[in-house]
């Protein structure tokens, strides 16, 4: 991990951000520097999170790295423990990372099934086991998990992914009910600009999923109403955010 030693003038939270290294991830650990937060950036691809966090450094915000894999606890707990050390404390976590490789049941892709599972559910998991036990010593913290619309309906091609996204809720419902000193927040885009169609395995699918695309809303529109939660007063839980674009049924 980079060092960067928090300015005195800068009063904002640490923040931590899995799957920083594109799309959603990426648009939100910009917001949240450019409004002043501390972010920490994990993802797998080291020098895309490294390159992102240079030009947040750039552009005048604080801003440290770490190649993370949601999927190994370890590591997520080496994640956060390297923040605490960096910061003193975790203010809030957002649970980005996950996987879309969308296909009908009848493929069997069950290797594609169980990396939706390991990203998608287990991934939050780790997070939230790294994370609660630091917030809890801290009297406060906030979690924000990042869901789907796919969280709501189900979509042929994307029942393993639409179950990932309504655990991520149910999950996050779970923890808000059982915390009085934390905040929990479920965020849930619909169709965003992002990487996550690189992931469809069978090439008619993802030809099928890029051109309904065209409808899209940056990634920033997320990171936005992810900015708007974490800003929220320690008294007012943003329970759940629903992002998706106009023209989308």
């Amino acid at each position: 991990m980079t060092t960067t030693v928090p300015s005195t003038s800068r009063t904002g939270k640490v923040v931590l951000v899995t799957g920083a290294s594109s799309g959603i991830g990426e648009a939100t650990a910009r917001l949240l520097a450019a409004a002043g937060h501390r972010v920490v950036l994990g993802a797998r691809r080291a020098d895309r999170v490294a390159a992102v966090a240079e030009e947040i450094r750039a552009d005048g915000g604080t801003a440290d790295h770490r190649e993370l894999d949601v999927t190994d606890l370890a590591g997520v707990r080496a994640f956060v423990g390297a923040a605490r050390e960096s910061y003193g404390r975790v203010d809030v976590l957002v649970n980005n990372a996950g996987v879309m490789p969308l296909a009908l049941l009848e493929e069997l892709k069950v290797d594609e099934w169980n990396r939706m599972i390991d990203v998608n559910i287990r991934g939050v998991l780790h997070g939230i086991a790294a994370v609660l036990p630091v917030m809890r010593e801290q009297g406060a913290g906030h979690i924000v998990n990042v869901a789907s619309v796919a969280g709501h309906r189900v979509d042929p091609t994307a029942a393993v992914y639409c179950a990932t996204k309504s655990a991520v809720r149910a999950l996050s419902e779970g923890l808000r009910q059982e915390s009085r000193d934390l905040r929990v927040t479920v965020v849930s885009p619909g169709l965003t600009r992002s990487e996550l169609t690189d992931g469809i395995s069978d090439l008619g699918m993802r030809a099928v999923a890029e051109d309904m695309m065209g409808i899209a809303i940056p990634a920033a529109a997320i990171g936005e109403a992810i900015v708007y939660a974490v800003n929220q007063p320690a008294e007012v839980d943003v329970n759940e955010i629903v992002v998706r674009p106009t023209a989308q049924s």
